[in-house]
């Protein structure tokens, strides 16, 4: 028996899958979806699942996309930014390059529970009357062609083969559809990571007892920013969660540091010990709180496929994975996720698919060979001093410049624009990777300089500027206008770190960025150490 025909089944109930099925259901409410979860609900806080830290378009995709705003501030977090300490070898925090903001930016981020914030998707998707059957396992698939349903075989509560319009896998890393059909790629970024939850506040702010240390920000709370302690080829995360614990995070090159050094916990912990002395110290003395521990080796993949005209899609960590620098994660699941809807709701409509799909495809996958550009071979700059704050700089404006305009003014499926100003942002992508590479060359002549000092975000008006204004409402001559002024913005930005740089180690890192000596104004940077 081909069992019950719906209009899209979800393979995966946790946040891509979940965020999918209400956005689905705000843009086609007759829409009959299911979602399949392996995993009983309700899931616990905390220790469940990696992927607590929030930036702009992620943050602005739960809080204003899906209409949780209020849960957002209410049961987790505000983020204060991210910080950079650069404290390889070192015990003393307070005298190391700090790399953040003094004060909090105007657009909101978030540190998310997983744990309490899945369970909040799983009961909101119910209440508004969303097939969601979680303790369900995915048995097999068989794919439609055409105008044919895909079935999918179950076990679990319920009908155990349904059939399903659109199969839309969000399942992670299991990627049931990605591995099916065989569309994993190499992407050419290969690092490894470590990560627990301690059952317990990790308050960074008490690490030192100097006065004015505690006191660059305001308020003292270092705590809430999702901190980086960085050092050679690799970094490691400190991510606060509202219900008290703390998740601690290693990641590093695959060619510099071994998976063998990070894979169990007591080796996590020698290797803090001689990498992040302080750090080790703080987890030492709560290991009788550990919660969970888990890793992955070559955590970083691409995807050859995300969207079919035969009306599957992938979306999440069953597509493609980047990089948790910069917690880029539930940005694309915002992007595939927005693309998916506008696929299901053409096609409810009678639209020709193949169009759009082409579009949607290469979009997303420009969106992700642009960010895959800032991980790519620069993790052995990570504990550069000098070279990584203006790196994070410019990886900051071109994301505000380009992707968030896009995703903040809802014009990541605006055909038209993408039309009209395709040249000039495929310009700007170049530009970003000659960027990256030049970042790799200083890097290689760079003294390393890691003088006490904050460098504060906030200090630079354009860069905060550029922050204040994501939530401007802007009309389509508004959003041209706004994309064309932050590309030339990135090109003088992109003059100023090479004069800066050139500065530094010699002018013979200029060669092959001379046609940058054109940019009419020089965007204000840090004083050089």
């Amino acid at each position: 028996m081909d069992g019950t025909t719906h209009d899209a089944v979800i393979l995966g109930g946790g946040l891509a899958g979940l965020c999918l099925a209400l956005q689905l259901q705000d843009a086609c409410p007759d829409l009959d979806v299911v979602v399949l979860e392996r995993r009983g609900h309700p899931v616990p806080a905390a220790a469940h699942k990696v992927g607590e830290s929030t930036v702009e378009i992620g943050a602005h995709y739960l809080a204003e996309t899906l209409g949780l705003r209020d849960h957002l501030e209410q049961a987790h977090l505000r983020k204060f930014g991210f910080r950079f300490f650069f404290s390889h070898g070192r015990d003393d925090l307070d005298a190391v390059t700090e790399l953040g903001v003094r004060e909090v930016l105007p657009t909101p981020s978030y540190q998310i529970d997983r744990g309490i914030f899945e369970n909040l998707l799983g009961e909101e998707a119910r209440r508004r009357g969303i097939a969601f059957r979680d303790g369900v396992s995915v048995r097999s698939i068989e794919l439609g062609q055409g105008d044919t349903p895909h079935r999918v075989l179950c076990t679990g509560d319920g009908e155990p083969w349904m059939q399903a319009r659109w199969l839309l896998d969000a399942s992670g890393r299991a990627g049931l559809l990605r591995r099916q059909l065989d569309l994993t790629r190499d992407n050419g970024h290969h690092a490894h990571a470590a990560w627990f939850r301690l059952d317990d506040r990790i308050a960074i702010d008490q690490w030192s007892d100097d006065a004015e240390w505690s006191a660059r920000c305001t308020p003292r709370e270092r705590w809430r920013s999702t901190n980086h302690l960085c050092g050679p080829g690799y970094w490691c995360w400190l991510i606060p969660l509202a219900c008290g614990a703390h998740s601690v995070g290693i990641v590093v090159d695959a060619a510099m540091h071994p998976v063998e050094s990070i894979n169990r916990f007591p080796r996590a912990l020698d290797w803090l010990a001689r990498h992040q002395p302080a750090l080790a110290r703080e987890v030492a003395a709560r290991e009788d709180r550990l919660m969970d521990f888990a890793f992955f080796r070559d955590y970083s993949y691409g995807c050859a496929r995300m969207f079919s005209t035969d009306r599957w899609a992938l979306t999440g960590e069953a597509g493609a994975f980047l990089d948790p620098f910069y917690s880029p994660g539930t940005d694309f699941i915002a992007i595939a996720n927005t693309y998916i809807t506008e696929l299901v709701r053409q096609d409810l409509a009678g639209e020709q698919l193949a169009p759009r799909v082409r579009l949607y495809e290469r979009l997303f996958q420009s969106f992700y060979d642009s960010t895959l550009a800032l991980y790519r071979g620069q993790y052995p700059l990570l504990g550069d001093a000098e070279v990584l704050p203006i790196k994070v700089i410019w990886d900051y404006a071109y994301y505000w410049g380009v992707l968030c305009q896009l995703a903040f003014q809802r014009r990541l499926t605006d055909a038209a624009l993408f039309a009209e100003l395709g040249p000039e942002l495929e310009q700007t992508r170049a530009l970003n990777e000659r960027m990256q590479a030049f970042f790799g060359r200083w890097h290689a002549r760079s003294r390393g300089r890691n003088p006490r000092a904050m460098l504060d975000q906030r200090e630079l008006p354009w860069f905060a500027a550029m922050n204040a204004t994501l939530h401007d409402v802007l009309d389509d001559r508004g959003v041209r206008a706004r994309l064309r002024d932050n590309v030339a913005l990135l090109r003088a930005l992109a003059t100023t770190i090479v004069e800066r740089a050139a500065s530094s180690v010699g002018d013979t890192l200029r060669e092959g960025m001379d046609d940058l000596a054109t940019a009419d104004h020089r965007p204000v940077l840090f004083t050089a150490a």
